[in-house]
């Protein structure tokens, strides 16, 4: 159950930190769908940060309140992205990314809350 979590963590953080780098970036792609999708550019920075400070949250091992946080900031994150596309009327295709995301995010944290909510009962 533990390699479960760290391999379904490792790809969450993987897909979340390399969708923040052309956020981050703004690179011409980016720009343009957050034109097409009604938002100034001026929020990818925000966004790509926030995503990158997620992703270091859920990752970290010190702060199990944080980790919860960041789950919830990247949860929020992509439930945005897909209701954002969802509401300009763009085909499954676009929808695809943020589904992913959410799979794996939901995946990782499940996963999380069994392997180490077990850990702290046998503990006790």
């Amino acid at each position: 159950m533990k390699i479960a979590y760290y391999i379904v963590t490792g790809l969450m953080a993987a897909f979340m930190a390399f969708s923040a780098i052309p956020d981050i970036l703004q690179i011409k792609e980016a720009v343009e769908v957050m034109d097409q999708l009604g938002y100034p550019p001026y929020l990818l920075p925000f966004l790509g940060v926030a995503k990158v400070l997620g992703v270091i949250g859920v990752l970290q091992p010190w702060f199990p309140r944080l980790r919860e946080w960041a789950y919830a900031g990247l949860v929020i994150d992509v439930v945005g992205a897909f209701y954002s596309h969802i509401s300009i009327g763009d085909t499954p295709f676009h929808t695809m990314g943020p589904i992913i995301a959410l799979v794996l995010i939901l995946s990782s944290y499940i996963l999380y809350r069994r392997v180490f909510t077990v850990e702290q009962k046998q503990a006790a």
